[in-house]
């Protein structure tokens, strides 16, 4: 009959090679990161050597095939990335600052969000008396921005508000150019109720040189409009990037 040794049906893991240690056949040792099962008794003899071990599974090399990442991430924040040769890290930007791909073949790297893109408002609630079939500068509806980029479009909205004796039209200004001009001359209102004439448009200007936008405004066959006459008139100019 077969004798059978009970103590040797299973693996015995014995934990960290010592070679002052007497290894028995199915002891299961780790060295250098990998494991090893004992297959021959004997003493002071290296997992390496596999006259006495066989080695059950293999440490990774970092960066490769089994990266510790607690080598490579150091510091609350970092990230790990792969470049072209292994595992990198990217330690923490600073606060604001947004991950940004460099695209196929580049790292990624910390960035700060644009804040280039600008905006400008006005605003009056001063009374103006216009009695002019001719456009004429409407006081205090006047802004000035930079555009970032020459692609960039520029928003113009706002509202002119006034009591017309017949009918008022308004123009849109980019510094000495009328880029926009309303047909509300041609119209006409009642008599002395609040007309409220909102606009809006999308400018191109090509340039990133200080801009003004203004509004201009003319009346009906050159009668009286009170403008701002208890109520606001407002521009407000906005950059689109390009």
């Amino acid at each position: 009959m077969a004798t059978i040794n009970l103590g040797s049906i299973k693996f015995n893991w014995q934990g960290a090679y010592a070679g002052g240690t007497a290894y028995a056949v199915d002891d299961v040792v780790s060295y250098n990161g990998s494991s090893y099962v004992c297959i021959l008794a004997s003493t002071g003899n290296l997992p390496t050597n596999a006259t006495y071990f066989e080695q059950m599974s293999s440490a990774g090399t970092n960066g490769t095939d089994g990266t510790d990442l607690t080598t490579t991430l150091t510091t609350q924040g970092d990230l790990v990335y792969r470049d072209g040769s292994g595992l990198q890290r990217l330690g923490a930007g600073t606060s604001g600052q947004v991950l940004q791909t460099g695209g196929t073949g580049a790292n990624p790297s910390w960035g700060t969000v644009s804040s280039s893109m600008v905006s400008a408002y006005a605003e009056t609630s001063t009374d103006q008396t216009v009695a002019s079939a001719s456009l004429v500068d409407l006081t205090g509806i006047t802004v000035t921005v930079t555009p970032s980029s020459t692609s960039s479009k520029i928003l113009i909205v706002g509202r002119v508000a006034g009591i017309p004796a017949s009918g008022f039209g308004l123009a849109i200004i980019r510094g000495a150019t009328n880029i926009f001009e309303s047909e509300s001359a041609n119209e006409v209102y009642p008599v002395n109720q609040y007309e409220v004439n909102p606009f809006s448009y999308i400018d191109s200007p090509s340039t990133t040189s200080s801009t003004t936008y203004k509004i201009q405004v003319k009346t009906y066959t050159g009668d009286s409009c009170d403008f701002q006459s208890g109520g606001t008139s407002n521009i407000c100019v906005v950059e689109i990037l390009g």
